[in-house]
């Protein structure tokens, strides 16, 4: 594999325009959630089709693209399959490295990352394995000196003090999660409510539409929401398939979450959508609001009729991972106050999807139906199944820079506005 070492991606700067545009269509039914809603096609209207990306890794002197005027360079490479990252109260980044371990040869790193930028100057002087010995984890979280991890089959609250560079006591374990998953479903976030009254867990399905029995999907495909010792759980949003990032804007809560598959190339859009306690988003009897899966008809007639149509559609198959709000000063004024979205790329569509962080401006609480790709360049041009990474999470810096993790590419890039002055952390 050809991948560019830490100490030559972290002194490239390239501009964003300098890596060719990539001859990939544009992904299909993406919008404003009520007007996508009236274009969906019919089941089946199509053929399901697999063709999975094969990753070759980054070329030297090769980063993803951003529109112009902004730099993307390596902010630390030679990861093992970096997923998800949080940034600290106190500015350090921390990276979850965790992978299915389905499949021959497969292993999971099962460590989190510790990464110090103290000086500013946009290259981490300190890294260093901040817990290890984890369970696939993902979600992560620091409320004042309590550390949370979300592993795949729990989450586990650790003791922490501000600057500490590494945990070695054993936490303890406040939630058990149902384990395991359809196609990677092994992912578990968690995130604070912004008064820090309450965490949220997301769990998602056990199976593409419910095929080895609803019994085993029991507290999944949810939301859930708890206390910060653990307690209290209830299910605080259902019927979402496979919800990964949650943001909060103006205290709402948002999600993106990835839709089911064989009901044709471009059913099901998955989506970003603002999430309300009880309510209900389909999963498994019904997609894209009250449409009713036709595997599942009749069964849940009015769960289908009280199915809520999602905000705004990102793509079908498009694997949408992470939602993230822009709240920093450092970017144009057109990207303040809109969403990031993380879009981690098809196996199940004919022609690659995915495979970007989407930009969707937002206007006041509502997305606007004008979306546009913030970080692609993630397959190579003229190819029809090769890809250099797979881009999952983003994060906000002090600065105004934009961290995305890439976990096939293991590495995190950092997105920066070629006019913006470091603001100090």
């Amino acid at each position: 594999m050809r991948t560019t070492s830490l100490a030559a991606a972290c002194l490239l700067a390239l501009a964003a325009t300098s890596a060719p545009s990539i001859a990939h269509a544009a992904d299909p039914l993406v919008g404003p959630g009520e007007k996508i809603a009236k274009e969906l096609p019919a089941p089946y209207a199509t053929k399901s089709a697999q063709v999975h990306s094969k990753v070759i890794g980054w070329p030297e002197g090769r980063t993803p693209t951003a529109p112009a005027g902004f730099s993307v360079r390596a902010y630390a490479a030679e990861l093992d399959n970096p997923r998800w990252l949080h940034v600290m109260e106190n500015g350090d980044v921390l990276v979850s490295e965790a992978r299915t371990t389905s499949g021959k040869g497969k292993r999971s790193a099962n460590r989190i990352t510790l990464l110090r930028d103290a000086d500013g100057d946009g290259t981490p002087e300190l890294r260093t394995t901040f817990l290890a010995d984890l369970n696939q984890p993902f979600g992560m979280l620091q409320r004042g000196e309590r550390f949370y991890v979300a592993n795949t089959d729990g989450v586990w609250m650790y003791p922490y003090l501000k600057g500490q560079t590494k945990i070695s006591s054993k936490g303890t374990k406040i939630l058990d999660l149902p384990a395991g998953g359809y196609n990677n479903h092994w992912t578990r976030n968690i995130v604070a409510s912004p008064d820090g009254e309450y965490l949220y867990v997301t769990v998602g399905s056990a199976s593409n539409n419910g095929e080895y029995g609803l019994e085993n999907e029991v507290r999944r495909a949810n939301i859930l929401r708890i206390r910060p010792d653990g307690s209290e759980e209830i299910i605080y949003a259902a019927g979402l398939r496979n919800p990964n990032g949650i943001a909060f804007k103006n205290g709402r809560m948002w999600t993106a979450v990835n839709e089911r598959d064989d009901l044709g190339d471009n059913l099901v859009p998955d989506y970003i959508t603002h999430v309300q306690q009880d309510a209900f988003y389909g999963w498994p009897y019904a997609y894209y609001g009250p449409n009713e899966d036709p595997r599942l008809a009749g069964k849940a007639p009015e769960r289908v009729r009280n199915t809520r149509v999602p905000d705004f559609a990102v793509g079908p198959h498009v694997a949408a991972m992470d939602i993230t709000f822009y709240e920093g000063k450092a970017f144009p004024a057109k990207y303040q106050g809109g969403a990031l979205v993380g879009l981690h790329g098809s196996w199940n569509r004919a022609t690659l999807s995915g495979y970007k962080v989407l930009f969707v401006p937002f206007n006041g609480d509502a997305p606007t139906g004008a979306s546009e790709d913030f970080l692609s360049g993630f397959l190579v041009e003229g190819s029809k199944n090769e890809a250099y990474g797979r881009p999952v999470a983003s994060v906000v810096l002090g600065d105004g820079s934009v961290l995305v993790s890439d976990d096939a590419g293991n590495t995190v890039w950092r997105v920066s506005h070629d006019g913006a002055a470091a603001a100090p952390k």
